[in-house]
């Protein structure tokens, strides 16, 4: 038999959230906007240093084609380990969005200079750079840096669409989830986000398979990426800091309004 005083906690919970006032109404549409941008410029990125990515996919040898949800989940595991550690020493210093763009462009660059072979190792730096990134972002609105949970919420941002995924490039799923710690928790987040992130990924090695000229390509894709996980790294975090006063259900639900409404206009 259930304990009543809490099932009357569930039903008339000691702090509620808050009503969505109109401050918090135009804070979701702004971050709603601004998801709404974040495809269109990851695409004329895209598009801009490789115009046909199907055509440069199938460049690709068939073995590393087949193997790019294992490289997604080691590089997502690989990220998660190091990138808050990177917040002591040098780490702190690097404190921006403009500065992570910096850095996983210059990555790019180098990891194109060979071809195939240096972006493929290249690819668990880039992976730590946005981690890293989409980190800075959450901790500006006010998780906790040391938090594991953050770290969680951070590989969430992962799973967000990417390059023409017909969603809303958010998981709104994930925004006010109280997510469970243990180790086969981190594991299982993983292989749901590893095959969206294997698709970008590819992409992104399509556009290096040319040595030299792969330079310029994983430049270019590097910085669209970090701009993109930047983006929706503010939209998911955003949505998080206002459910946290007005509750996920009435956060989503006006986020997903807006998004319809304007998909309409």
């Amino acid at each position: 038999m259930s304990d009543p005083d809490i099932v009357m906690k569930e039903i008339n919970p000691i702090n509620p959230p808050a009503p969505l006032t109109d401050e918090a109404r135009a804070q979701i549409a702004a971050i709603a906007a601004r998801q709404r941008k974040a495809n269109g410029t990851l695409m004329r990125a895209i598009t801009f240093v490789g115009a046909q990515v199907e055509d440069g996919l199938k460049l690709l040898p068939k073995s590393v084609r087949a193997q790019m949800d294992d490289v997604a989940r080691s590089a997502l595991r690989q990220s998660y380990e190091l990138a808050s550690k990177s917040r002591g020493g040098i780490g702190e210093k690097i404190g921006s969005d403009g500065l992570h763009k910096v850095i996983g462009t210059l990555s790019g660059a180098l990891g194109g200079l060979g071809g195939l072979p240096t972006a493929i190792a290249e690819l668990p730096v880039t992976t730590t750079v946005i981690f890293r990134a989409v980190h800075h972002v959450a901790v500006g609105y006010g998780e906790d840096p040391t938090s594991e949970e953050t770290r969680m919420a951070c590989l969430a941002v992962f799973g967000a669409g990417g390059p023409g995924a017909d969603d809303d490039g958010v998981d709104t799923s994930f925004i006010g989830a109280r997510l469970s710690l243990s180790g086969a928790a981190v594991n299982g987040l993983i292989r749901k986000i590893a095959p969206r992130f294997a698709a970008v990924l590819s992409q992104k090695l399509a556009a290096q398979t040319v040595p030299i000229l792969g330079a310029v390509a994983g430049a270019g894709t590097n910085y669209a990426f970090v701009n993109y996980y930047v983006t929706i790294a503010h939209v998911h975090f955003g949505l998080r800091q206002i459910a946290r006063a007005h509750g996920e259900t009435a956060v989503t639900d006006e986020f997903h309004r807006v998004l319809v409404s304007v998909g309409r206009a």
